[in-house]
């Protein structure tokens, strides 16, 4: 049997708050004709205004969803409501499902073998050797990102002789342009949110640390032979140049049991980042799954804070791997409550934040599992929260002044808390 989850990671996976209200007007046995659960998928059949029930399904090995109402929100009210549902055990278990079920799962499981074998073909055959075209292209790109860097150190090093006072926002604004046009869009991006630094409170360190941030990567770039490999590939994807998703799936996997520690979305130029961090139960890697799409468009929904996936995680090259695509997932078999991850005392949690910036000085979050650490109003075990951070008053609660393991994402600016986990185990979202 999969494990219930609780009504807050049911209501976490709702596209927005107008969604998980809609959600919670379903969630009530009379709005349903008939409902149940095999262990490994929901189903059920909710009243709609026609004449024909919703059919509505969650593969809960994934989670993936399906409804036959018009909703484009993803997942719909209907699938939340029969989670909400199956949260409070209001779903009876069945043996069998309907025959619309089965024939989903039965879609659904030859897509997942097409894909699998997608990647182990991708694996098989290896990196693609660039072709004298493709490297010819590249070198006349590096070339224009190096005349573009060039300039970035030359207005970096005039900004310094001027004094931080001196900054302004229409001055970053047209060096993030023309470092657009020399094809370091990477670069234009950290540029482009110095206006961000210079709105806050303490931004004459910010700006200097930031500004001493770029200075590195344009030199890297430019003393880029003279790195090791792993260092190179993060400054050449950090400058801007893209990896494809076939070249990070034809590397090497890792499988585990990943925890699903929490996730954050930002909202940046009409986009909305999706950033789901994980922790793999025997190797203890840290994984970021990056997700993307326009405002109001949905986002993915696999990835259940508090649940845990046997999947083969594969990473996006660099000197610190962080960022992974989930290649494979494996069926999830019988399982007991896994749960929190492992914690780490607050001295080896600063030793890893410690040694991912000597090999990435430009890691800018990091997620750690910090266990028996004490939380109050400003920090967690000491570390301090970052400025934005919502006040962690339910942390507190759930910790009544005693440790707790919790997981966090760490920033320069402090830490932004994820998950705590109960006496029982339960993950309880911050």
């Amino acid at each position: 049997m999969i494990e219930r989850w609780s009504r807050d990671q049911v209501l976490a996976l709702a596209p927005d708050a107008p969604s998980q209200k809609a959600a919670q007007g379903v969630a009530a046995a009379g709005k349903w004709s008939s409902r149940g659960t095999t262990g490994s998928v929901l189903y059920g059949e909710c009243k709609g205004s026609g004449s024909k029930p919703y059919l509505a399904c969650v593969d809960l090995t994934e989670p993936a969803y399906r409804c036959s109402c018009p909703s484009r929100k993803f997942p719909c009210k209907h699938a939340l409501g029969l989670l909400l549902l199956w949260s409070a055990d209001g779903v009876p278990a069945e043996e069998t499902a309907p025959q619309w079920v089965t024939e989903w799962l039965d879609g659904r499981a030859d897509r997942a073998a097409r894909s699998a074998a997608r990647v182990e073909a991708a694996r098989a055959a290896g990196p693609a050797e660039p072709t004298p075209a493709t490297g010819g292209a590249e070198s006349v790109r590096h070339s224009r990102v190096g005349a573009g860097l060039a300039e970035l150190e030359r207005w970096l090093a005039d900004q310094l002789r001027q004094g931080l006072a001196s900054s302004a926002e229409h001055d970053w604004d047209g060096l993030a342009k023309r470092l657009v046009d020399a094809q370091a869009p990477g670069v234009a991006g950290l540029v482009s949110r110095l206006t961000q630094v210079r709105a806050e409170d303490d931004w004459p360190g910010r700006l200097l640390e930031e500004y001493a941030l770029i200075n590195l990567l344009a030199v890297a770039h430019r003393r880029r032979a003279e790195l090791p490999d792993p260092l190179a590939q993060t400054v050449r994807i950090r400058t801007g140049f893209p990896v494809t998703r076939e070249e990070v799936l034809a590397g090497p996997a890792v499988r585990d049991e990943w925890a699903v520690l929490g996730r954050r979305d930002d909202v940046q130029d009409r986009l909305t980042a999706r950033r789901v961090w994980l922790k793999g139960r025997a190797t203890g890697r840290a994984a970021l799954v990056l997700s993307f799409a326009p405002v109001g468009q949905p986002l993915d929904a696999s990835l259940v804070t508090g649940a845990t996936i046997d999947a083969d995680l594969a990473f996006y090259p660099g000197a610190a791997p962080l960022r992974a695509l989930v290649a494979v997932r494996h069926a999830t078999g019988p399982e007991t409550r896994p749960g929190p991850p492992a914690g780490v005392p607050v001295e080896e949690a600063l030793d890893e934040v410690a040694r991912v910036l000597a090999e990435d000085p430009w890691t800018e979050s990091w997620p750690l599992v910090l266990g028996g650490v004490v939380p109050d109003r400003a920090s967690i075990g000491g570390l301090p929260l970052h400025p934005r951070a919502r006040d962690p008053w339910r942390l507190i609660a759930v910790s009544g002044g005693h440790p707790v393991t919790v997981a966090a994402e760490w920033t320069p600016q402090g830490l932004r808390p994820l998950t705590t986990y109960d006496d029982e185990g339960t993950a309880v979202l911050l």
